[in-house]
């Protein structure tokens, strides 16, 4: 498979918003690769390298190279010199770093040059990829999605799977069980606006549940040995000795759970999510980070006990298997609405979220008790509901779009009214922005435009936006000190003027 192919399908798939259409270009270049190759194909056109960072930044890619007349570099070729310029290391490895990526960029047309410099800046952008990806992949081998999907769930990983499908065919599905010791893609939330939508969305019997706002672990113990995992996946055991004490001190010695390691101030109130992430990544003996702040595991959901896959149990079912392994004080806090009809179920349920929310956590998590684990997946019976907050920010800058946002102008850069009159950054987003929105600013700011480096267009500020958010970050990045959490766009407000926009002492007030 020649990088030339994959750079054509990759910008093809970017450039069209169909879904089935994604698929059947997928499908085809599936088809025409190896088994040997087709999961390092899969992770390329998800902007992935197997090889993970390898040390290569724009002061290394900024130099232009003379590119082939012609294509002849594969697939394989382009993995290989990959691996040999992430084995450099030791003095003058900048430099031999930089003579190998050159000498690859040299074997590579201009076409394959631009697919190279977007895979290894993490710019390969073509929407949804993973779940097109899985879909195609099924669609090539003409084996059952479903089949497919379950597999990678409990494999955790797309590559792998479509390596064995294409080498074996669909019989080797089967082969891919639950294992206590290999982490599964964890189950994911869709969105309500409030518990009672929620609910009334389910209309089935529900659990409330606190919805933490920490790392989520995926803690596996088979007898003596422990293993902590996160949420994408990686191992993170050694880091985590409080967690591993804590499944060393429960009573089954083979199961997996699912939950969130979190941070509690003296009085008993969540700390922020940084402190936690710093905590995790700290490069202090791991002992003194434990002892400067310890953490405490809390599990939501089981997926094996006594060696047993449970993900197929209802939910219901799942919680009493948790509650017989894990001790209470370490079980989320949670409230059963038994009757979706009930009103006064209804109402005590939000009264649970209001409780939740007094006691510093995020949100809540509405889950239907008949449901089961669908590993890996957005499941519609997990639905979270979070306060959300809003902003009139002022758009400061804004960056060209890529993939089919080529040639609008995309991710807005925010800032909130200073006392001195200019404005205060508080992070970017393009999040929410519709393709009718997408047209309508590009025009707009390309009005407003005062600067323009080819990447990122500075504009007067001059146009409000109307920003949900879901609370405040610290942040050494910005000048308040702050950043905003999971910002996206709800509409653009050329009727008001930037003086009215809200200050950056409103901001910093919202996140007390």
């Amino acid at each position: 498979m020649l990088i030339a192919r994959l750079a054509e399908v990759s910008q093809r798939v970017a450039q069209t918003s169909a879904r089935s259409r994604k698929i059947d270009a997928l499908a085809e270049l599936f088809r025409e690769t190896d088994a040997e190759h087709v999961g390092l194909v899969i992770a390329y056109l998800a902007g992935r390298l197997p090889q993970g960072r390898i040390g290569i930044g724009w002061s290394i890619l900024k130099e232009p190279v003379a590119p082939a007349e012609r294509p002849a570099l594969a697939v394989s070729d382009v993995d290989l010199a990959l691996s040999r310029i992430a084995d450099v290391s030791g003095p003058g490895s900048t430099a031999e770093r930089k003579r190998r990526v050159h000498d690859l960029m040299g074997a590579a047309t201009a076409d394959e040059q631009a697919f190279l410099m977007r895979l290894l800046t993490g710019e390969v952008r073509q929407g949804a990829l993973d779940a097109i990806a899985l879909e195609a992949v099924a669609k090539a081998a003409e084996a059952p999605a479903a089949d497919v999907r379950r597999a990678v769930m409990l494999d955790g990983s797309l590559p792998r799977v479509a390596r064995a499908l294409f080498a074996e065919g669909p019989s080797a599905l089967a082969g891919f069980r639950l294992r206590v010791g290999v982490p599964v893609q964890p189950m994911l939330a869709h969105t309500a606006k409030s518990v009672t939508e929620a609910v009334q969305t389910l209309d089935a019997p529900a659990v409330v549940e606190e919805k933490l706002d920490g790392i989520r672990v995926q803690v596996h113990r088979a007898q003596d040995q422990i293993r902590v995992y996160t949420r994408s996946l990686d191992d993170i055991t050694d880091r985590l000795p409080d967690v591993v004490l804590a499944a060393r001190e429960m009573t089954g010695d083979h199961f997996i759970l699912d939950g969130e390691v979190i941070a509690l101030d003296p009085v008993g109130r969540p700390l922020a999510f940084q402190d936690i992430a710093s905590r995790v990544g700290s490069r202090l003996d791991v002992d003194a980070a434990r002892a400067a702040l310890p953490l405490v595991p809390v599990f939501f959901d089981v997926l094996a006990a006594d060696g047993e896959a449970v993900l197929d149990l209802p939910g219901g079912e799942r919680h009493e298997v948790l509650a017989r392994l894990v001790p209470e004080p370490m079980r989320v806090r949670r409230s059963v609405v038994a009757d979706p009809a009930s009103a006064e179920q209804v109402a005590a349920a939000e009264e649970f979220f209001a409780e939740t929310l007094r006691r510093g956590h995020e949100g809540v998590l509405v889950k239907a008790l008949d449901a089961p684990y669908v590993a890996g997946r957005r499941g519609r019976s997990w639905l979270k509901v979070k306060p959300v907050h809003t902003l009139d920010l002022v758009v400061l800058a804004v960056e060209r779009g890529h993939g089919r946002r080529t040639g609008l102008l995309s991710n807005l850069h925010l800032g909130a009214r200073a006392a001195d009159g200019t404005f205060v950054m508080l992070g970017k987003t393009f999040k929410g922005l519709t393709d009718q929105m997408l047209h309508w600013q590009t025009e707009r700011l390309g009005e407003l435009a005062v600067a323009d480096d080819g990447y990122t267009v500075q504009v007067r500020p001059e146009l409000v936006v109307e920003i949900a958010y879901d609370g405040l970050q610290r942040s050494s990045r910005y000048p308040a000190g702050v950043a905003l959490r999971f910002a996206r766009v709800l509409r653009h407000r050329p009727d008001k003027p930037a003086e009215q926009a809200d200050t950056i002492e409103q901001v910093l007030r919202s996140g007390q």
